[in-house]
């Protein structure tokens, strides 16, 4: 597999360049289609053909499933949000810890650490692209961003805050106030839970990786993957992780029960984590979760929702046995996990903002050794 430039977000400036810069950028216009009717006699027409099938290249710009508006003004007040650690009790922890906009949109931790130094139950799904996923969370249980954005802040493993102080604390910032009803002008009370919500998701969703080498070949660029790379694509297709990994975002659509087909090791898929059956109760539940979104997944280690396996070549092992009941041989894995470095697109580009200057009323940070979901002082 080639070498292709990677510049991650330095944690001083946090900036984030793009990871990939292939030699030829595919038609923002193109489609799928297109790239296979415009290269009829190409050596890789076949193969783009049936890729096109089940993939889609990332769009240079999103909108919400929902249809809500995605304003500059609401985009701007959501970035200020995600990068404040003011959001959490402590004045320690914003969406930006876990969910580093230079790593991929991960922590790059097992599980990420929250309020009290707590480690969390589940691995920090990446919030680049989520704006194709279906649903968020491992377990689907917040039907969008918006709903994800809400998650966090209140839960006591993670920022230990609460709806009234957040509000609190925004109230007292003349800059917040500015900016939330800058974003929301219609509203006479624009600084509301749900808003800050919104907010978030409307800046989330613009955190998107297009122009991967992967969609620069669905487009027709034959030399956007080399050999290796194709060869993976090809393994890919025919071991079937297409199934369960494909549209847009290479999953994130569907849940299915992870052993499939036999059980992962206890560390892999640990038994006091049954998944989505949390949620619904229902015993088909059991143990499942989320196909999980495989753009820009090089990045992303460690793996599963437990985070215990750090190398993407092993990952790939422990799916196809898994869910498919297959033993890739040697070959296989490493041109699949080569594959795999195909789907990193370019990463945004974002300027950490100048947050909001506190008010003589803003609450005080609590201490973090506070006990979780404890009333603040």
């Amino acid at each position: 597999m080639s070498l292709r430039p990677v510049f991650l977000l330095t944690t001083a400036l946090a900036l984030a360049a793009p990871a990939v810069f292939a030699q030829e950028a595919a038609d923002p216009g193109a489609t799928p289609e297109a790239g296979v009717a415009a290269a009829p006699d190409s050596p890789d027409a076949e193969l783009r053909a049936e890729a096109a099938e089940w993939f889609e290249p990332i769009p240079r710009a999103a909108e919400l499933p929902s249809g809500r508006p995605i304003t500059q003004p609401r985009i701007e007040l959501g970035k200020t949000l995600f990068f404040d650690p003011r959001m959490s009790l402590s004045g320690v922890f914003s969406c930006q810890s876990c969910h580093n906009v230079g790593l991929g949109g991960t922590d790059m931790l097992e599980t990420s650490v929250g309020h009290g130094w707590q480690m969390g139950p589940r691995n920090s799904p990446t919030m680049l692209n989520a704006v194709f996923n279906a649903a968020q969370f491992w377990d689907g249980r917040a039907e969008d961003m918006a709903e994800q954005a809400k998650g966090p802040v209140q839960a006591g493993v993670e920022m230990n805050n609460t709806p009234d102080n957040l509000i609190e604390t925004l109230e007292s910032m003349p800059g917040y106030g500015e900016l939330f009803a800058a974003a929301f002008p219609s509203e006479e009370q624009p600084i509301t839970f749900d808003n800050f919500a919104l907010a978030i998701e409307a800046f989330e969703a613009t955190l998107i990786t297009p122009n991967s080498a992967f969609d620069q070949w669905l487009m027709g660029i034959d030399g956007a993957m080399n050999e290796q790379e194709k060869r993976g694509l090809r393994a890919y297709l025919d071991a079937g992780c297409q199934s369960c990994h494909a549209g847009v975002n290479f999953g994130g659509q569907e849940y299915y029960p992870f052993g499939l087909i036999e059980a992962p090791d206890a560390d892999v898929r640990p038994e006091g984590d049954v998944g989505r059956f949390e949620i619904t109760q229902t015993e088909d539940d059991q143990y499942v979760f989320r196909a999980a979104p495989l753009r820009n997944v090089a990045l992303t280690p460690p793996y599963f929702h437990s985070g215990v396996i750090w190398e993407l070549e092993d990952a790939v092992r422990i799916m196809s046995s898994a869910q498919l009941g297959t033993e890739l041989t040697d070959e296989q894995a490493m041109d699949i996990t080569a594959f795999l470095g195909t789907l990193t697109g370019e990463q945004p580009q974002i300027v950490h903002p100048i947050l909001p200057v506190r008010g003589a009323e803003t609450p005080r940070p609590q201490p973090i050794t506070l006990p979780a979901n404890a009333p603040a002082e």
